[in-house]
């Protein structure tokens, strides 16, 4: 299952290794299409890369740190530094080769 983050465990989930966070919010319709997809990605790249979502309206420190505009937004980092910024919906294949390129 995908890491919920927050701003006090936010260093300790992407300092290390390939990340991808997910911006969303509950009442965003393009974000719960964007969910299952989170999901299955997590399950399937567990031990290999971090999947993790991040609610925007219970931390908005982090979308504004990063400059989330529109949701969802998916970021990824390696070794806690963003390599790649993804808005809008995005298939799993296309996430899932983008991640292990950073592999």
């Amino acid at each position: 299952m995908a890491v919920v983050v927050t701003k006090d465990n936010f260093n300790e989930t992407v300092s290390e290794g390939v990340s991808l966070l997910d911006f969303w919010a509950p009442w965003c319709g393009p974000c719960k299409m964007q969910l299952p997809i989170v999901e299955e990605l997590s399950s399937e790249l567990q031990g290999t890369a971090t999947i993790a979502k991040v609610n925007v309206d219970e931390q908005p420190e982090l979308a504004s740190q990063f400059g989330v505009m529109s949701i969802p937004t998916l970021i990824l980092f390696k070794d806690g530094q963003p390599v790649d910024k993804l808005v809008g919906l995005q298939s799993k294949d296309s996430l899932k080769a983008k991640i292990q390129n950073q592999l």
